[in-house]
């Protein structure tokens, strides 16, 4: 049985136009493409405005007399302005949502040749996005006159038919995905399937994307490698501001945010445009998002939704189109029941949420990470650096082992690689160097807690912060907190603490002197027993 062939075209209001028997003698686009003996359209679905409704009366009685077998459907497109191309797309996307296609029966022809430039345009793209299942129909006048049905041809949009397309298209693909991972090969499942799904949602939506993984994972450079993927393909023009949200609070955090007005506040001596202004037209990068006060999540919210905001002390909006791409190693999830972060902030930006996997879960992509960190080096010192044979297995054998337990992720792996780099005599690591590096880690870690949990101290005091700590008050603070975290109440924590110097004591102050210890920090009881209820 024939498949059936319908057409849907647009009502070309100046090309279609004729009246009496003079029409026949100029070419009429949507006429012809039923005059073809080659092209049998069984049915003719003609769009046209509201106002055009004769004429496309017209028109089908016309088709009717040089194709009887064809039945011309009228649908009257409600856009009022054809340049609008918001209100173009939307019409025409709500009829092709809203027609019954039948494409185990029916073949469907897009006719373009009539229509506005912007209608044109949307219906292309929604055939390219097979929104209307079908291809594209072109027709042209021959240079003769008369009634004459001219020429037509027909564009099949599903590319991968294409063989050196479609090769094409590959090769650009796995260029993108290369730029995503810095250019290293990945073995690993996980991240691949995290680097092929961002590519996507990169270059196909403008939306927020959430990055989680712990400290170190590599969520700043992969936020820096996405705005670069999208100045390729020109879906941004204006910079990549970056800010670690740990790193400002209070009115310091309005301030750097959102800008100020002069005079606002003691020592604002000037306007300051601040950071989301900066990023209008391009991507902004906000690392540790989960540490923002709540004041400036609602205005980060409203900047989101409504691309405005105001300045600190200023009475006037500004408007900034960016895109935002977050980071946190926090349970944001958590920090909402908590009361610590908005819900609907989260849900306004969790609509692409990618995890990053830790180090440790990645160990087959050491090797070739090894090599880019020494190729970094080159970089920034101009000075080469190798591995000798035995000293790279020997490494690679300690760093892909269950005992290298790599708590902060690729910062630690960095921080290997340049201290080998940094004292190799002549340019080249060799064993002795590599057991010395393996013996520092292991005894750094020792301790530390496993790659992919966060130590309390991080979770209280903010990893910005933490990382400025000595080992010698880091690994004092861990303690103390996690004395806290168990512990009923502030008093109950001092006595545990202070065990043995209360003993010499006529007056125990456990709890003061434990309070003073934690404000040193800028920290109180409550917020220790918070973070403690969400710690792993």
């Amino acid at each position: 049985m024939r498949r059936q062939t319908v057409v849907i075209g647009l009502l070309g209001t100046t090309l279609d136009r004729g009246k009496g028997r003079g029409r026949w003698e100029h070419w009429r686009p949507t006429v012809a493409a039923c005059q073809h003996e080659d092209l049998i359209v069984d049915r003719f679905v003609l769009l046209h405005p509201r106002t055009a409704t004769t004429l496309a009366g017209d028109v089908r009685d016309d088709i009717r007399h040089v194709s009887p077998e064809t039945t011309v459907q009228l649908v009257v497109d409600e856009a009022t302005d054809p340049w609008d191309f918001e209100a173009v797309y939307g019409t025409l996307h709500d009829f092709a949502r809203g027609y019954p296609f039948d494409t185990d029966r029916e073949d469907y022809l897009v006719h373009i040749t009539t229509g506005s430039h912007v209608a044109q345009i949307c219906l292309f793209l929604l055939t390219e996005s097979r929104h209307i299942p079908g291809r594209l129909l072109q027709t042209s006048p021959r240079r003769t006159r008369g009634n004459d049905p001219g020429t037509f041809s027909i564009i099949d949009l599903d590319l991968s038919k294409y063989d050196r397309i479609a090769t094409r298209f590959e090769r650009d693909a796995i260029d993108e995905r290369s730029l995503l991972t810095s250019g290293i090969p990945t073995r690993n499942a996980a991240f691949n399937a995290v680097v092929e799904r961002l590519d996507r949602v990169a270059v196909r939506s403008t939306a927020p994307i959430l990055l989680l993984g712990p400290t170190g994972a590599g969520k700043s450079l992969l936020a820096r490698r996405l705005y670069e993927l999208k100045q390729t393909r020109r879906l941004v023009k204006g910079p990549f501001v970056e800010v670690n949200c740990a790193t400002v609070r209070g009115d310091a955090a309005m301030s750097a945010l959102f800008g100020h007005v002069r005079g606002s506040f003691t020592g604002a001596v000037r306007d300051r445009p601040g950071l989301l202004l900066s990023a209008n037209g391009g991507l902004l990068f906000l690392d540790e998002i989960g540490e923002l006060g709540v004041d400036e999540q609602a205005m980060l919210l409203r900047a989101l939704e409504e691309k405005r905001f105001l300045p600190l002390g200023s009475d006037r909006e500004v408007t900034s189109e960016f895109q935002l791409i977050a980071g946190t190693n926090r349970d944001l999830a958590g920090a909402v029941k908590d009361g610590r972060f908005r819900d609907d902030l989260l849900a306004r930006i969790n609509l692409w949420t990618f995890r990053l996997p830790a180090l440790s879960d990645r160990r087959e992509d050491i090797p070739p990470n090894v090599d880019y960190e020494l190729d970094q080096f080159r970089r920034r010192t101009g000075t080469v650096v190798t591995f000798s044979k035995e000293a790279r297995e020997r490494f690679l054998a300690f760093a892909m082992s269950a005992g290298a337990r790599w708590p902060g992720n690729f910062r630690d792996l960095n921080a290997a690689i340049t201290r080998l780099a940094t004292l190799a005599p002549s340019g080249r690591i060799g064993v002795g160097q590599v057991d010395a590096e393996v013996a520092h880690l292991t005894s750094l870690w020792d301790g530390a807690p496993a790659a992919g949990d966060t130590p309390l101290t991080d979770l209280v005091v903010s990893p910005a912060l933490a990382r400025t700590l000595d080992r010698f008050d880091r690994v004092q603070l861990e303690d103390v907190l996690r004395a806290c975290a168990d512990a009923p109440s502030l008093s109950a924590a001092g006595r545990l603490l202070f065990d043995r110097s209360r003993e010499r004591k006529r007056v125990a102050n456990d709890a003061d002197r434990l309070r003073k210890y934690l404000a040193r920090f800028g920290l109180d009881w409550n917020a220790v027993k918070e973070s403690g209820r969400t710690s792993p």
